[in-house]
């Protein structure tokens, strides 16, 4: 064999090796090193989002008779926020909230700051005043998931939610009075228990829609 044909079929192998997961290189001395591809991620789709998938877009496009598919609600957002009034004495608090509703949401909160001043309270236009998360994708099907299956229930004489709290446009706003609901937050390591409120900002076109979509989410609106 020629010097030249050598060199080609080193070339071969080395393209062989690579589509099967690792690659030969020729360092200096004439030693061969052996680097593996690394395989690829495979993210885990959210339990909600398949049963949205497969449960609950064809029940409600049978429910409601679309014409299409790309008419049945859906998930945009939920948003998640905490108002922290006794920041303004005390900012070691407002610290504090952005460590609980991270842990809550599983995404960095962040601050919020007063957009007008009300003397009535002391609060002065551009005073950090609260802490929110905007969750999307797999994180709000997640959080959707704790929320309406391990946090709700552990409310003391748990009733149901409030069925009335849709802003006619498809939206839903909850109320959450303690924070340590949630199985993320330690009790004996909180500054204080707080409240929080949760906007599930959906594309229904009705509060009937919304309702429906939400209920089929396993939420326990109060009869």
């Amino acid at each position: 064999m020629t010097k030249s044909e050598g060199k080609k079929s080193e070339k071969k192998s080395g393209v062989a090796n690579a589509a099967g997961g690792a690659e030969v290189k020729k360092e200096k001395g004439g030693a061969k090193k052996v680097s593996h591809a690394k395989a690829p991620v495979v993210a885990m789709e959210p339990r909600l989002k398949k049963i949205y998938r497969e449960q609950i877009l064809p029940e409600l496009f049978k429910e409601f008779g679309y014409s299409s598919k790309m008419q049945t609600p859906r998930l945009e957002k939920i948003v998640v926020n905490m108002g922290v009034g006794e920041a303004l004495q005390n900012k070691k608090l407002l610290d504090a909230a952005v460590d609980d509703l991270t842990l809550i949401t599983g995404q960095k909160a962040v601050k919020t700051k007063a957009r007008k001043s009300i003397a009535n309270f002391k609060i002065r236009a551009g005073q950090e005043i609260g802490v929110k998360v905007t969750l999307r994708g797999a994180r709000m099907y997640e959080f959707l998931d704790r929320l309406v299956n391990v946090a709700l229930p552990r409310v003391k004489d748990f009733r149901g939610v409030n069925q009335n709290a849709f802003d006619g446009h498809g939206n839903y706003s909850l109320g959450i009075v303690e924070q340590i609901i949630f199985p993320e937050i330690d009790f004996d390591k909180i500054e204080r228990v707080s409240g929080l409120n949760i906007v599930i900002v959906t594309t229904a076109r009705t509060d009937a829609e919304a309702k429906a979509f939400l209920t089929k989410f396993g939420m326990p609106f109060r009869k």
